[in-house]
């Protein structure tokens, strides 16, 4: 089978889409969304499918295979193999999920099925570790942003804070980011308008395996 741990920034948070079991095992509990792959389906194409057809998440941004467990003790009475995904999706896109489908806060997950709760936090774990290294960025923000808006997102997805500055002279000079040539207007206190970025490109490279994004002192 396969499982998804599908990733959002959300109301400043990060946050993973989990589904309420309405029934035994484990009824009452949240797990991960996926289901069984169908005859001469692939891993990705499985995922893909039970995420659309199970809780309306289209717009996966990026996706990528996260972790394989065969644990026996993760379904009573059952022995599975599962392979979990990792899917990234941006800032200001509202799946319309089903009612027992909910956004929760990857730092305060409720009590979770199976053994998902690893798996949610070995996706959080990821994520973090790609955001240093990597262009990863562009799957949690907007197709454009401020650099202001775009702190606010890593912020939120690496859980402490992060420096404007820093951050804007660490993606301008890896070449990540592109400005757009266009400005927001500034709001009703006034101001500057504020210059508007784009990520270059808007799938996953390398930019510096050996860079840090670490909390401040």
């Amino acid at each position: 089978m396969t499982l998804g741990v599908v990733l959002q920034v959300r109301d400043g948070a990060l946050r993973v889409l989990l589904w309420e079991r309405a029934r035994a095992p484990d009824i009452g509990r949240w797990a991960l969304p996926g289901g069984v792959l169908a005859p001469g389906e692939t891993l990705e194409g499985s995922i893909r499918r039970h995420l659309s057809a199970k809780v309306d998440v289209r717009e996966v941004a990026h996706l990528e295979q996260l972790a394989t467990t065969a644990d026996p003790g993760r379904a009573p009475g059952e022995w599975e193999v599962a392979t979990a995904y990792l899917g990234l999706v941006p800032l200001g896109v509202d799946p319309g999920v089903p009612a027992d489908t909910a956004w929760h806060p990857v730092d305060a997950l409720p009590p979770m099925a199976f053994a998902h709760g690893p798996l949610v936090l070995a996706g959080r774990d990821r994520l973090r570790a790609k955001l240093s290294y990597s262009n990863v960025g562009f799957a949690l923000a907007p197709a454009t942003f401020t650099l202001a808006e775009l702190r606010e997102v890593y912020v939120a997805a690496l859980g402490h804070e992060v420096s404007a500055t820093n951050l804007k002279r660490v993606l301008l000079r890896r070449g990540v980011l592109t400005p757009t040539g266009r400005h927001r207007s500034p709001g009703p206190g006034g101001g500057r308008p504020a210059e508007l970025f784009r990520f270059r490109r808007r799938s996953l490279e390398i930019t510096d395996q050996f860079a840090a994004l670490r909390p401040p002192d």
